[in-house]
């Protein structure tokens, strides 16, 4: 089970198309809870499961340097199977601005656009002398999103690119272009991810629209168009989650759209390099798992120590080795080489920056569009 794996499940598209609407006090009426952390020197971090560097014994080795470096007591819980799921657990208290049981979350970027929106969320403080580290070590493809420019109120965890994948058995060189996978010679051969986010973007990328700017209805419609008439035709295998490695191992695409942490843990599960990863030419789709403050944190200084920890190269490196994601640290990839030197040069985990630059993040969507752009997919999977 990997982190993309639980997200894959998530129903990205219809969970927040109401939020809205019923949040009370929502559009930054919400102020945070006055800090206690001079006196309280704890901290409550909610994140995904599998998403941290863990030891034999189940012990998180970064936690405790940051714990035995800071004296902040860490209490850590895989608390996010989905976006979704973990906010219908805290939404009661969250949208009051009330304490959740957490000062950190760790959410994916369309929902943290949400938080950011409804104002459910409070600043991080990028600019406080605290968060040195952050500061100066955020890559620069990272420091300004759609739905938070300049980095206010949330601050990459992990990032991931999707693109397309292959088996190197069907061609060493593998596909540039989603175009590609249109060939007839194909047909029956590729599979699609089954989130309208990550197959969208890169179809509309290929059609020379700009995700991360200004696009519409229009744009988006003449993508579905294309994706019709490849269901329409047969082209397309099937819609998956990330066990199209099944569908990869098996032989029955040598095609997809695909997640770069896959690639990268199933060339290790092999023992070989048997599939491969690309970002189209004109462009793919960067995500984020993003930390973020709930307005009913009341240990903002002790989270600005524990962001700016994780932010120092080499303790990136370090959850890099293990979760084999992307991270956004400026220098982790130097510190890398004493961490794990098998992994320095990894594209995977460290794409190059004519990779990042061709994978751009969607513009903030509405909840309006959530619904209705996932509403077309869904129609277009099955026509």
């Amino acid at each position: 089970m990997t982190r993309r794996s639980l997200l894959a499940g998530a129903g990205a598209g219809l969970a927040l198309a109401g939020l809205a609407a019923c949040t009370p006090g929502g559009g930054g009426s919400l102020k945070p809870a006055a800090d206690k952390s001079d006196t309280e020197k704890t901290l409550k971090w909610a994140n995904w499961p599998l998403y941290i560097d863990q030891d034999d014994k189940g012990q998180y080795p970064t936690i405790m340097m940051f714990e035995k470096q800071s004296g902040i007591k860490v209490t850590y819980e895989e608390a996010i199977p989905t976006n979704e799921d973990f906010y219908a657990k805290v939404k009661d208290n969250l949208l009051l601005g009330k304490d959740i049981g957490f000062d950190v979350m760790t959410l994916t970027d369309y929902f943290a656009a949400r938080m950011v929106r409804q104002g459910l969320v409070q600043p991080l403080g990028i600019n406080d002398a605290a968060m040195k580290n952050a500061k100066n070590n955020l890559l620069p493809v990272y420091q300004d999103i759609a739905y938070d420019p300049g980095r206010e109120y949330s601050l990459p965890w992990q990032s991931g690119l999707t693109g397309l994948a292959w088996a190197k058995s069907w061609s060493k060189v593998g596909p540039t272009s989603v175009d590609e996978l249109w060939d007839p010679k194909l047909k029956g051969k590729i599979a699609l991810l089954d989130q309208w986010t990550d197959t969208m973007a890169v179809i509309m990328a290929s059609m020379g629209v700009d995700i991360a700017g200004n696009w519409g209805d229009t744009e988006y419609e003449a993508a579905i168009e294309v994706l019709t008439k490849q269901v329409q035709d047969g082209q397309v295998r099937a819609f998956t989650g990330n066990d199209y490695s099944e569908l990869f191992k098996s032989g029955d695409i040598v095609a997809c759209t695909g997640w770069s942490g896959d690639i990268f843990v199933m060339n290790t599960e092999a023992g070989s390099d048997k599939w491969g990863f690309n970002i189209p030419d004109k462009g793919g789709y960067l995500w984020s798992d993003n930390f973020m403050l709930p307005m009913g944190s009341a240990h903002k200084k002790n989270a600005q120590k524990l962001i700016d920890f994780y932010y120092e190269p080499e303790v990136a490196a370090t959850v890099a080795a293990y979760v084999n994601y992307i991270t956004p640290v400026n220098g982790a990839q130097e510190a890398m080489k004493k961490v794990d030197p098998s992994l320095a040069d990894n594209p995977l985990i460290f794409p190059t920056a004519d990779t990042l630059a061709r994978a751009k993040a969607f513009r903030q969507i509405t909840p309006a569009e959530d619904k209705k752009y996932a509403t077309l997919f869904e129609k277009a999977k099955v026509a």
